[in-house]
């Protein structure tokens, strides 16, 4: 992965010096994810142009406090999981279907669009007022202009500066003693970002690096955003699960996890309850989805996981 990801930070910096400089700054040491790599590519080949992508839901948002994610949404992927199945020869039946993948915009680019305004967002990415799309493009800036939830940590990001700047806002002052960098990872899935439905095993689990963690989940909207949030309590556990499909020799992948051990004062409604058949107070584990990164701080910033 780091290979490919190195090459991919050459591309960017070839395209845009001050990206470069300001990753290297900011997340010294830390090879940027393919993944993530590969939108921010795909964003510099759009320009100038604004290319319109599907604002459709996904099951990135399955992991955020959105209100945006269903059951019957959730249920078929695998997402949602109990914290017994993280260990090795537990099996789940998964299945994340690839998806339309919108890129990462120049920050300079992305300042120019238009967002927070919804009829200057469907008129410029010309969505038809009253279609699917326009109400999900209105439920997602809705979501970014509420207040967060209490002990949560919010805010949407519409550049991978952005994203990065405002991780570093939530992280700062969390690191305790040491020389504690910050880094950012993603799941790591066959190419095309899915996983076909079939079983598979639990091969390794690794916790990841620090105590706290702001995840990025992609947002509807025709270009990338991401609603980048953490929580306030040592209440959340982070893991790399690699993944190997039992049927025919099977993918694998390493996807990023995250059980959240306090849901005491979480809505009774939300998906993750009903798929799993529990209640609020009991754990709630969660895979990350492609290019939703994660950031943290802690040793070995190189190598995250």
């Amino acid at each position: 992965m780091y290979r490919c990801a190195l090459v991919f930070l050459i591309v960017v910096a070839a395209g845009t010096p001050a990206m470069s400089s300001f990753w290297q700054q900011a997340l010294r040491g830390t090879p940027m994810p393919e993944a993530i790599a590969d939108l921010v590519q795909k964003g510099i080949d759009d320009a100038p142009r604004v290319v319109r992508y599907p604002a459709f839901p996904s099951i990135s948002l399955c992991g955020a406090w959105t209100g945006m994610c269903t059951a019957s949404l959730a249920a078929p992927t695998g997402i949602f999981f109990y914290e017994a199945q993280l260990r090795p020869g537990s099996t789940m039946t998964m299945s994340f279907p690839a998806e339309a993948e919108p890129p990462i915009l120049p920050h300079d680019l992305a300042e120019k669009v238009p967002f927070a305004n919804l009829s200057a967002v469907l008129t410029t990415f010309n969505i038809p007022t009253g279609s699917a799309q326009a109400s999900h493009v209105a439920k997602t800036l809705s979501l970014c202009q509420s207040p967060p939830h209490v002990g949560e940590l919010r805010v949407c990001t519409t550049s991978l500066e952005s994203a990065v700047r405002s991780a570093m806002n939530m992280l700062i002052g969390r690191s305790t003693g040491g020389d504690h960098g910050m880094w950012m990872a993603t799941s790591v899935l066959p190419a095309g970002g899915g996983l076909p439905r079939q079983l598979y095993e639990v091969q390794a689990v690794t916790k990841l690096h620090g105590d706290y963690f702001v995840g990025c989940h992609k947002m509807p909207f025709p270009y990338r955003v991401y609603q980048c949030h953490m929580t306030a309590g040592l209440t959340d556990k982070g893991y790399v699960v690699s993944l190997r499909g039992l049927v025919g020799g099977g993918p694998t992948a390493k996807l990023l996890a995250f059980c959240h051990f306090d849901t005491s004062k979480w809505n009774p409604a939300h998906p993750a309850f009903e798929v799993l058949r529990t209640h609020p107070g009991t754990p709630v584990c969660h895979f990350m989805p492609y290019a939703n990164p994660v950031f943290g701080i802690g040793k070995k910033a190189t190598k995250p996981y």
